[in-house]
């Protein structure tokens, strides 16, 4: 039941977004370690069961959770999920959190951008401009032809792009599935596609610090769901979806303090386009709704 308490809604977004930037860092420090597949199939274990957990609180069995009326679009939505996660996570490693995140940023504009051929959501013109905006911005923080391109920084630019069709075909399965069902194949399906691959990649872990990080980064990120969803509870998506970055204000001041990462101006003009194209399309949406 939607409460409509939009401050306690937008205080449990935030607090998701800094668990969330928590995760980010935690995967960074393991994935400097072991084999990105490993870390990330660790972690989808833990988040498999999970969803299974909080889908069955909203169904009378695992078999109803698991209806679908769209089965194999659910499949490839969780499997998409999985590996834009590896393809992220090995972005923090290459380019670290700040910059990835900084370009990760211009999904809602692809969002809003594919929303036309996916789902015949048309945006008027001045969303137009933002999304072009938007991509000003990226273009600013890549500087391609310049001596200082470097080809990793593409890499969260894929991510953004698959984690943009990822969130089309989420609404595309709302019209037809619940919300439980969907997250239960988030989780079960992406869980599934990684270990299939994973162990080819298997890097044993060394330690139990390592054990200890990799628990803390399970925990994280069951906790960053469990509070996203009761902030979806609490209010509206159209009260929410700008707070959501957040995570990139805390994952820059983990980078700097933790990781003793370093931004440029250019990477802060570019991100500032973004972030502002971003707001102003999730804000006029949210206007037009």
């Amino acid at each position: 039941m939607v409460l409509n308490n939009p401050r306690r809604g937008i205080t449990l977004m935030i607090t998701a977004m800094f668990v969330f930037a928590i995760q980010d860092g935690i995967s960074r420090h393991l994935a400097e370690t072991y084999n990105v597949m490993t870390v990330v199939m660790l972690r989808y274990w833990f988040f498999a069961i999970f969803a299974v957990a909080i889908s069955m609180r909203h169904g009378s069995s695992l078999k109803q959770v698991a209806h679908s009326e769209t089965p194999w679009l659910q499949i490839f939505r969780g499997v998409l999920l999985v590996f834009e996660i590896v393809v992220t996570v090995v972005a923090f490693v290459r380019l670290g959190l700040i910059e990835t995140h900084a370009i990760f940023a211009i999904y809602p504009l692809m969002v809003a951008a594919l929303a036309g051929p996916f789902l015949g959501e048309y945006v008027g013109w001045r969303r137009k401009v933002a999304i072009c905006v938007g991509l000003v911005g990226v273009l600013i923080i890549l500087r391609p032809g310049l001596k200082v391109f470097s080809p990793d920084a593409l890499i969260p630019l894929l991510a953004a792009f698959m984690f943009a069709i990822y969130a089309l075909t989420t609404r595309m399965v709302a019209r037809k599935d619940s919300a439980a069902t969907s997250f239960f194949y988030t989780g079960v399906a992406g869980a599934v596609a990684i270990t299939m691959i994973a162990p080819f990649f298997w890097t044993p872990m060394q330690g139990s610090a390592d054990w200890l990080w990799m628990l803390a980064l399970c925990i994280s990120g069951a906790s960053g769901h469990f509070l996203l969803i009761k902030a979806y509870e609490a209010t509206e998506a159209g009260n929410l979806q700008p707070f959501a970055y957040f995570q990139l204000v805390f994952v820059t001041i983990f980078g700097l303090t933790l990781f003793q990462e370093r931004t440029d101006g250019w990477t802060v003009a570019g991100s500032i386009l973004i972030l502002t194209a971003g707001l102003f399309t999730l804000l006029r949406q949210a206007r037009l709704k």
